[in-house]
């Protein structure tokens, strides 16, 4: 899935490993599932996290660090 995936950060963090990097299809399908970029396990679907980005971090460190991760969308 790497090749055709795209990663990002949430600031909800997985309830696995506790990782904040996801990976997503590049395709973005509201119905995709995002999973972990660590342990790989499926963490919500597409448009669930696109509602997560859109609250927002709940910190300012947090602001800054989903920007540098986050820069290239």
């Amino acid at each position: 899935m790497s090749g055709l995936s795209e990663d990002f950060r949430l600031p909800v963090a997985c309830p696995g490993c506790g990782s904040h990097l996801m990976r997503v299809s590049q395709v973005k399908n509201p119905d995709d599932v995002v999973h972990c970029a660590s342990c790989g396990k499926a963490v919500c679907l597409w448009h669930e996290a696109q509602t997560v980005i859109r609250q927002g971090p709940g910190s300012e460190s947090e602001a800054l660090i989903e920007a540098a991760v986050n820069r290239r969308g």
